[in-house]
């Protein structure tokens, strides 16, 4: 197909931000290319940097409802180089796609949402409501000096959104085919259990934490959680890494050490899994520590006049009619939603994210641009 590099504006911001070397936590110039766009839109523009990482929050507008842009200019390491077709950080068209790291995850809808607004805006200049930007260098690394610091000061100065539109790379198949209106909760255990190491040709004189865990291990996973409901599968338990042992065939090792996550429903809190997890563990009489960590709760946004913007949007765009899930991993509209705000999901298709030659559709390109002007459109005008 021609190509459409030099025609349209979505285009050429994308292949800016993608020649932006942004492997998280840095932000290598996307920012400051985003800030000054969104400047020369009416925005104010904020910088927010906490720690390592910058972030920006960005506002156009007095009063009314406020309709928030979300996302990160971070991206994951490029890998082994040499399994690229060409240059990860040298946006290359590859027949009928635009290759390299962040095409689709996520700097593509970064362009697309700064391009959007300076449309909307430029034929809207006295639109209804506000119009927000809140974006962050850390995302897919630890996530802690990013978008839930930003949101812990905005919150503190009683800043309230309403609407987050956040351009994580939901679709599957084709654009627009699947959207998300949710998250599962991520809570990560890691339970040590400690026996007493001996010689294995004298078990008596020992006590093997193995055989004291695969008993609790199994019931664990065994354990119906909850049966989900109707925007999310059940609570699921597994177990991703057991160590234990000395490398050799005649010790019987002193402890063993589990890592394991649930992604979990809404029908659980955290609190509650806990809880039910050392129960388990006690009931198999285990000498243990255990070390929590959450990933953040589940979310969901119900149908209503943030998902019905965006799926009419969708179809206009695209003639397709989106799934909605609650499936995947997290993102940082966990930190957003607790805040009362209605989250959605909307980006390009995520076959190839995080892997060698990730690409974008070079024609779903400006296509995501008109999603999010139809978006601002049936939101923020009367």
């Amino acid at each position: 197909m021609p190509t459409i590099d030099g025609l349209d504006p979505t285009y050429e911001l994308t292949r800016q931000l993608m020649a932006c070397p942004s492997v998280t936590p840095d932000d290598a110039g996307c920012q400051p290319l985003m800030m000054k766009r969104l400047r020369g839109a009416g925005f104010a523009v904020e910088p927010m940097r906490f720690g390592n990482v910058d972030n920006f929050w960005a506002v156009r507008g007095k009063e009314g409802p406020l309709l928030v842009f979300a996302g990160h200019t971070d991206v994951v390491p490029a890998g082994d180089t040499s399994s690229w077709q060409s240059d990860p950080f040298k946006p290359t068209e590859s027949g009928d796609d635009l290759v390299g790291r962040g095409a689709a995850d996520m700097k593509a809808s970064l362009a697309a949402m700064v391009v959007a607004c300076e449309a909307f805006v430029n034929e809207h200049p006295n639109h209804a409501g506000r119009i927000g930007f809140l974006i962050t260098s850390d995302e897919e690394g630890p996530a802690t000096d990013g978008t839930v610091k930003v949101i812990n000061a905005l919150t503190a100065r009683g800043e309230r959104i309403d609407w987050c539109v956040v351009g994580e790379p939901s679709s599957t198949l084709q654009l627009g085919d699947l959207v998300k209106n949710g998250r599962r909760g991520s809570l990560n255990g890691t339970l040590l259990i400690r026996g007493t190491q001996g010689h294995i040709a004298y078990p008596h004189l020992a006590d093997n934490p193995i055989h004291r865990a695969l008993p609790a291990l199994d019931a664990l996973v065994r354990e119906p959680w909850d049966s989900g409901n109707a925007f999310f599968d059940a609570t699921s338990l597994q177990i991703s890494t057991i160590r234990a042992g000395e490398g050799v065939t005649n010790v019987i090792p002193g402890t063993i050490e589990v890592l394991f996550n649930l992604r979990f429903s809404t029908e659980l809190t955290a609190a509650a899994i806990r809880a039910r997890c050392e129960a388990i563990l006690e009931q198999h009489d285990l000498d243990y520590d255990i070390i929590w960590s959450l990933s953040g709760e589940p979310f969901l946004t119900e149908p209503g006049v943030l998902l019905s913007a965006v799926t009419d949007s969708i179809e206009a765009a695209t003639g397709l009619v989106p799934t909605v899930s609650t499936g995947g991993g997290t993102s940082d509209g966990r930190f957003i939603a607790p805040t009362g705000a209605q989250v959605v999901e909307v980006g390009h298709v995520n076959a190839t994210i995080h892997q060698c030659n990730e690409r974008v559709k070079v024609e779903d390109v400006p296509r995501l641009t008109q999603i999010y002007r139809g978006i601002l459109e049936r939101l923020l005008t009367a």
